[in-house]
């Protein structure tokens, strides 16, 4: 029984010992990948955004006065509202398609003036739509009858390039990646992972909390995963929370999408109005839709937001700070809207590259030059316009993301380029014990050899 017992002790002892060289090894390649700068998949052109790239060039070449948007027809050319022959011409040689319009840029965006600078009305928000020619001015629910008349008088003011509409339900922000984070103030989702060249931030909603708030990854608080940094709310929408250092998986440049699997990001880039764009959130999951303005703004009970992207994808609470791309182009992330993913709605995002800028990061993961999705600044013809219909417009690369999830506490920790050291160490300690083992084991054999020797020949 003794002999059963010392020989499981030495085999258990030797097991130990060659784990402890396997974890140590282990440790030593992955940290060595870790120093390795991170890559991914060379950046793709989206035929959308180049064609809004062409759009946008021509309005910047041609003036305010002489243009009044652009925005991506249903064969994916890009159009371009002018004021006049002359600019329809240019428009046209350059290979975009001209539209004749009433109110130019300059008289649309004066009208959005005039609207700010009315008495505030919570519940209402107004975006300018280019294909209309119009300021679309719209009030939920919550808007009384007098302020929906005092706002209808404000519209007659101005003239006919704005259109009222009443709209259902009420204008709220998203709170309570797409991954869910938990904080004292209710639930958000990760928008995109980014970084400042030596820390890793998440960036998510500006509503989402003030600065120096706590986030979690579960909602019993056990589990923090990082603290708000800098925030931008009212007036924008995005915060920067920096994660800890070990947070597991936050380098990654791969959106969630649900169900294990995720959307690789490889560049950033402007919403254009017309374009399909894709959302997701840790309530609602995946979500698609339309952009159907742009620089937006949004009356919250909260605070009033500018600059918005609008857009016909439907989002719930907890869904606030959730990224929205399209083609694996990152445009912005999940501010507030109306309704539900049941009978449809209005959402608002806050464009990231405004945020980007703003905050001095980048995206994490990306290529150190990535290839800009959009077209030509001077307006001309791109090889890429009409190649694609907006509406068969797809989210980007879809993968697998459970290995992200799994185990990535003890990946992630072995992965440290600080852990070199302590994995030299490990295995410098497992090869002592093997050898130790080793010696114990011939030693006792020795003994043995010797008492069977002196009760052989006395």
């Amino acid at each position: 029984m003794r002999h059963a017992r010392r020989r499981v002790v030495k085999r258990m002892a030797r097991l130990t010992a060659v784990g402890g060289l396997l974890c140590g090894a282990l440790m030593l390649t992955q940290a060595a990948m870790a120093t390795e700068p991170t890559t991914s998949p060379p950046a793709t052109r989206s035929s959308v955004l180049a064609a809004s790239g062409t759009g946008n060039g021509l309005v910047s070449e041609l003036g305010s006065s002489r243009t009044a948007g652009t925005w991506i027809a249903d064969d994916g050319s890009p159009v371009v509202a002018v004021t006049d022959e002359k600019a329809a011409a240019e428009v046209k040689q350059a290979g975009a398609r001209p539209k004749m319009v009433e109110y130019s840029a300059e008289d649309l965006r004066s009208a959005t003036e005039a609207l700010r600078s009315a008495p505030r009305v919570s519940g209402t928000s107004w975006a300018i739509d280019p294909a209309s020619n119009e300021v679309v001015v719209r009030a939920d629910s919550t808007v009384s009858a007098d302020d929906w008349s005092s706002l209808t008088d404000i519209a007659e003011e101005i003239g006919g390039s704005v259109r009222m509409e009443r709209t259902e339900g009420a204008y709220t922000m998203r709170l309570n990646g797409a991954q869910p984070i938990f904080g004292t103030g209710g639930r958000c989702s990760i928008g995109f992972n980014v970084t400042d060249g030596e820390n890793e931030f998440m960036l998510t909603a500006g509503h989402c909390g003030p600065a120096g708030s706590v986030w979690f990854s579960d909602n019993q608080g056990r589990q923090e995963i990082g603290r708000t940094t800098e925030t931008n709310f009212p007036g924008a929408d995005y915060s920067l929370v920096q994660y800890l250092q070990d947070a597991p998986s936050n380098s990654t440049n791969v959106v969630s999408v649900g169900d294990g699997r995720g959307v690789r990001i490889t560049s950033v880039g402007d919403a254009a109005v017309g374009q399909r764009v894709f959302r997701s959130g840790s309530t609602s999951g995946f979500r698609n839709g339309e952009v159907t303005g742009l620089d937006a703004t949004v009356n919250y009970p909260e605070g009033t937001v500018s600059g918005l992207i609008e857009t016909t994808v439907c989002a719930e609470p907890g869904d606030s700070g959730g990224p929205l791309f399209s083609e694996g182009v990152a445009l912005g992330v999940t501010s507030g809207g109306n309704g539900d993913c049941e009978q449809g709605g209005t959402t608002f995002f806050q464009p990231l590259s405004d945020a980007l800028d703003d905050l001095g990061v980048e995206l994490a993961g990306l290529p150190q030059s990535p290839v800009q999705p959009t077209g030509a600044a001077d307006g001309s013809s791109d090889d890429s316009q009409g190649a694609a219909a907006p509406g068969s417009a797809e989210p980007g690369a879809v993968e697998s993301v459970e290995s992200i999830q799994a185990a990535s506490d003890l990946i992630d920790r072995l992965a440290d380029p600080r852990n070199v050291g302590p994995g030299l160490l490990v295995i410098a300690g497992s090869l002592v014990a093997l050898a130790a083992t080793r010696f114990i084991r011939t030693e006792q054999d020795r003994q043995a050899y010797r008492r069977q020797y002196s009760q052989s020949w006395g």
